[in-house]
């Protein structure tokens, strides 16, 4: 049982979140805080993080505490059912310590924002478009079932089914710091169901995750390096947003970078979420050209080949998912693709923090 609380309390260490927390409160204090009222509700904000990362803390460390207690008791007793509860109950206590460890890893500048995520279909036809329609119901499914947010920017749709090309948002605590190491090709294996021989197919579709970044982040974006081009939406939206040329795509010619949106039914507030985008793209695109510089690593998406997947799904001959990065599986794909990516998600932070 000892062992146990020693395990369960290792997981969490306050002394850098409380310095983090101090330096805020020092920010606070400060008479002129109000001066810039966006950037004092951006240290509020992330002071509250800190504060309930702390409070968590204490509180499993109050319930150990009491349940050790219980447990001493119970085993002077010999009462063999109350020593069993409070084993689990302290079982259950080191998972959720496991949780406040990993909020603790995600301590990058970035890493509290919220999240676009963008998907693309390889080569293949409807089998990638597919593929590429799966993997955002995945990362959707994911999102909605633990309270995010989730809003649908644009959509491509494929010819027969899928879809070639869409972006995603979402919003909530540490979705990009969750997600960030999501970003690169995944493959799926199965027997395709718009074969009528019934042959396995492989697919490939790209998964890119950027940051919703502050509009107090300094982008210089000139007119000329933009190109803007506007259309027909073709998703939802009912008749006007079907008949008018609502939807918008731009391009920023030096980086290539293409970012589009057709969600909303005026142009201009489409137009006004494509430059939000296009901000946070170049700013996530000038982190990576130095995260290359500094690493020799490739990260860019023209780099990434479709010989390099993260992860592949494979649902025949055998059923297993496996991350290739960290080589963790499982074997239940059905629950992976419906959402179940916790573990995945978690055993990528505990790579990069290692």
């Amino acid at each position: 049982m000892l062992k146990l609380i020693k395990e369960s309390r290792s997981f969490f260490e306050t002394q850098k979140i409380e310095s983090k927390r101090n330096k805020l409160n020092n920010l606070i204090e400060d008479p002129k805080f109000w001066d810039d009222r966006q950037q004092a509700e951006k240290i509020l904000k992330e002071k509250k993080g800190y504060d309930n990362l702390l409070n968590s803390h204490k509180q499993s460390e109050d319930e150990i505490n009491e349940l050790y207690e219980i447990f001493k008791l119970a085993n002077d007793e010999n009462d063999k059912q109350l020593i069993k509860e409070s084993l689990d109950k302290f079982a259950n206590l080191k998972t959720e310590f496991k949780k406040l460890e990993i909020k603790c890893f995600l301590s990058n500048e970035n890493d509290t924002l919220d999240s676009y995520l963008e998907f693309h279909a390889g080569a293949g036809g409807t089998e990638s478009q597919d593929w590429a329609e799966m993997l955002r119901r995945m990362y959707m499914k994911w999102a909605t079932d633990r309270g995010h947010k989730v809003e649908l920017i644009s959509e491509h749709k494929g010819d027969e089914a899928g879809v070639k090309s869409s972006v995603i948002k979402i919003s909530g605590q540490y979705i990009y710091g969750f997600l960030k190491s999501e970003s690169g090709i995944h493959r799926l294996v199965r027997i395709s169901p718009f074969d009528s021989g019934a042959r396995r197919h492989t697919s490939f579709a790209s998964v890119w995750v950027y940051p919703v970044i502050s509009e107090d982040i300094d982008i210089e974006i000139l007119d000329k390096d933009l190109r803007i081009d506007t259309y027909r939406s073709s998703g939802a939206g009912g008749q006007h947003v079907n008949t008018t040329d609502s939807a918008v795509r731009i391009t920023h010619l030096p980086s290539k970078i293409v970012v589009q949106c057709q969600n909303e039914r005026s142009q201009h507030k489409n137009k006004e979420t494509c430059m939000n985008m296009l901000k946070a793209r170049l700013y996530e695109h000038e982190i990576q050209k130095r995260k290359k510089e500094n690493d020799n690593i490739e990260s860019s998406k023209s780099e990434i080949g479709w010989g390099h997947q993260i992860r592949s799904y494979v649902l025949h001959p055998y059923r297993m998912v496996k991350d290739n990065r960290t080589n963790y599986e499982n074997s239940n794909p059905d629950k992976v693709l419906d959402g179940e990516i916790d573990d995945f998600l978690e055993r990528s932070l505990y790579k990069i923090n290692a």
